[in-house]
């Protein structure tokens, strides 16, 4: 059998494309469900989750994953190969609506075949952390940021799309079943592996339509998801920021930033919590001792953590609705090293003593700081029934940067 098309049939490079592309998309497909309803019933507050659970949901997005990366670079090779080879021409070619119905599901296969798995690429690449996908590229992207609005926006389309690529796929089959059982032409024949049949054909003549109706079918599809929502996830049970009151203070905060980072599956997961209050009194002196105190509020809704942003917030983690808010009350010590906040920190109800070290810079009326401390998720009894550190460490990196002004100006 030729590696190479003819007007006639398709050559065996074409065919082996076409079924490992089948095959690999027959796979992805119920991994991603099996592993999207396994993880629905992790985040259930009803039926806190094991390690098992978790591990299993690990793999299954990993295995899917993977794949779907796999279709990606599949489909491309496939692309390119088609552009390179005589089309043959179809079998159908007098029935102009059943023939252009078939070409306008063509290009919405190839399309989706591509930008189905690029999609869910960049949503891992904007939102790290869960489910690494085991291919040897990393797991970022260029020009792709670490950003959860870039991260909602791309699991909206992927989810779009790939509803696109279902449709389009049982289309597919549907017409090949069609040729075979109710025509009985060699449409499906002269794609089965080995020595396929010559069958008199017309010769293609490409047009502008198909491709033009497949974009326009899938723009609409994506419009379609718009106004469904899928484009801005907001969980339901989420719980509502507690509204942080500004505490009294000698040194108003003008900007900062409050960061946390874990250990997840061997990756980092970075987060940030936008809404947080810091009453801060400090007087500077040149011996060691007692120089203010400092104390934090947190509000944990506020947290951004990725694509785990929710399973965070539920109750074996940091149990947002029941423990809204997170106190960071310290005494400052200027030390021989320079600075230390010495308190305790108190997240769903349990205060364990802490200590951060920072650095200070003073310029007349302008303080900038900036720290990091380490604690042990497991004292706060934070995803306690995760005891796994390869699946999620127990260290969690706390780190605060942020520019004071003093109150009065002097």
């Amino acid at each position: 059998m030729p590696a190479t098309n003819t007007p006639q049939r398709f050559g065996s490079v074409a065919k082996t494309f076409h079924w490992l592309t089948a095959l690999l998309i027959f796979a992805a497909f119920p991994l991603g469900v099996i592993a999207t309803e396994l993880s629905h019933q992790i985040l259930d507050p009803a039926t806190p989750a094991t390690d098992a659970d978790l591990n299993r949901a690990i793999f299954l997005f990993s295995m899917h994953k993977t794949l779907g990366i796999t279709v990606f670079f599949v489909a491309l090779l496939r692309i390119l190969w088609a552009l390179t080879q005589p089309r043959p021409g179809l079998l159908n070619a007098d029935k102009k609506l059943e023939a252009g119905l078939a070409e306008t599901v063509h290009w919405l296969l190839y399309g989706s075949l591509l930008l189905v798995p690029l999609s869910g690429w960049i949503h891992h690449a904007s939102s790290p952390g869960f489910a690494p996908i085991w291919w040897p590229l990393g797991q970022t992207l260029p020009l792709v940021p670490q950003n959860p609005r870039l991260a909602e926006l791309s699991a909206g389309v992927h989810i779009v799309l790939t509803k696109v690529l279902l449709l389009a796929v049982v289309l597919h089959v549907a017409g090949a079943l069609k040729h075979h059982v109710i025509d009985k032409d060699a449409t499906l024949r002269r794609m089965w592996p080995g020595q396929s049949p010559a069958p008199k054909v017309s010769v293609h003549r490409a047009s502008l339509v198909p491709p033009v109706v497949a974009a326009a079918l899938a723009a609409l599809a994506l419009v379609g998801g718009g106004f469904a929502g899928v484009y801005g996830h907001h969980s339901a049970s989420a719980a509502a920021p507690p509204v942080l009151e500004q505490a009294a203070t000698d040194w108003g905060v003008e900007t900062g930033t409050l960061d946390i980072s874990v250990q997840q599956m061997g990756s980092e997961v970075s987060g940030r919590f936008s809404e947080w209050t810091a009453a801060i009194t400090y007087a500077p002196r040149d011996s060691d001792g007692p120089a203010g105190s400092v104390e934090v509020t947190v509000s944990i809704p506020s947290l951004t953590l990725g694509s785990v942003t929710d399973q965070a917030m539920g109750p074996d983690y940091f149990d947002a609705t029941a423990f809204p808010t997170a106190v960071f009350a310290a005494e400052i010590l200027k030390t021989a090293d320079g600075h230390t906040a010495s308190g305790t920190l108190t997240i769903r109800g349990e205060s364990v003593p802490v200590e951060l070290p920072f650095e200070l810079e003073i310029d007349g009326a302008t303080a900038t700081m900036s720290g990091q401390m380490q604690v042990n998720r497991m004292d706060f009894g934070i995803g306690a029934s995760t005891t796994d550190e390869g699946t999620l460490g127990y260290g969690v990196t706390i780190s605060v940067r942020l520019t004071a002004a003093r109150a009065n100006g002097a």
